[in-house]
């Protein structure tokens, strides 16, 4: 797969934010109380001892409905780390593109998710902990690459460019630098989408337990309609599977064409013959467009189904899911 480079402004000067460095809260705002130790020899800031987001929403039902909601209008406490340390990045220049859920999100298929993803390569991901490691993040452990937000408790996790997705053994497709699969959206650096659905697929068809990438990787196709075509932009290693669940996502829409052509509020000749001469129009323009004959009923009184899988043309029909039509008989 060919990619552009990521474009300039990828790397752009911050809007001004709070300093993050004192991180308690109330637990009925939302936030997550924090206890962080320093050597006194070292200056080392040990990994904060934090309830973690995940932790919370499982102990807090109603503050984790609470969250769901504010996650969808995108004011959670996972979109504020995003914003806060993606902000932080790019004060900083260091070179980043956002992955997982969060790309997703960003790229239109709206799915919750606990954490952020960031893809950065080794050398960024050693200047990332040298320079933000107890300025309100702190890393899950001892030695650990991932980091939390200490006022949120969400996670970042970070993917280090050239290791390999799924199982992480080699394969033909590789976490890429970040400078070359980036794009700007909303002032923070993004995943682009062919390399985001071919880090999914190839994360999906190696790993048993991510088939949850599989999954996105068909919402994707049916929420932005991409096209069948669309698997030329993406590495020959996961072209097939691309093709496999484009056909699986396809759906059916149909409309119920009456078979009686006379209009009954029709008042005189002239009327019906209009009446016949639209009809004939429209079915016309809908052959032409594709749609399909289904099934013709035996009877003048009946109707005849006709389909198609194009969202756009269904759209255009007044054509509907299938699976939204109430069969009475």
């Amino acid at each position: 797969m060919i990619l552009q480079a990521m474009p300039k402004h990828c790397q752009m000067v911050p809007r001004a934010q709070k300093n993050d460095q004192h991180a308690n809260a109330d637990r009925n705002s939302g936030k997550t109380s924090t206890i962080k130790s320093v050597s006194p020899l070292s200056g080392h800031v040990s990994p904060a001892t934090t309830l973690t987001y995940g932790a919370r929403m499982l102990d807090d039902s109603r503050w984790a409905l609470s969250q769901g909601s504010r996650f969808f209008e995108g004011g959670g406490d996972v979109q504020k780390t995003l914003h806060k340390i993606t902000a932080q990045l790019n004060s900083l220049n260091l070179p980043y593109t956002v992955v997982g859920g969060m790309a997703l999100f960003m790229h239109g298929f709206r799915r919750f998710t606990e954490d952020v993803d960031i893809l950065v390569t080794a050398p960024v991901l050693k200047d990332i902990h040298a320079k933000l490691e107890g300025l309100g993040y702190a890393p899950l452990f001892q030695g650990s690459k991932n980091l939390r937000d200490t006022e949120t408790g969400v996670k970042i996790e970070f993917l280090v460019t050239g290791g390999f997705p799924g199982d992480g053994k080699p394969k033909p497709v590789a976490f890429p630098d970040p400078v070359d699969v980036g794009e700007i959206k909303d002032g923070i650096c993004i995943l682009s989408l062919p390399a985001l659905i071919e880090l999914k697929l190839a994360s999906g068809m190696s790993g048993s337990d991510r088939l949850k990438d599989l999954s996105d990787v068909q919402e994707l196709i049916k929420n932005l309609e991409l096209s069948e075509d669309f698997a030329e932009q993406l590495n020959p290693y996961v072209r097939e599977k691309y093709a496999e669940l484009f056909r699986s996502s396809r759906r059916r829409f149909v409309r119920k064409w009456q078979n009686e052509s006379l209009a009954p509020d029709a008042q005189s000749l002239p009327e019906i013959a209009v009446t016949r001469e639209a009809r004939a129009a429209e079915m016309r323009a809908m052959l032409e467009d594709g749609v399909l004959v289904e099934a013709v009923a035996p009877t003048a009184k009946d109707y005849t189904l006709l389909s198609t899988t194009d969202p756009k043309i269904a759209a255009k029909y007044d054509m509907h899911e299938e699976s939204e039509f109430w069969e009475t008989e």
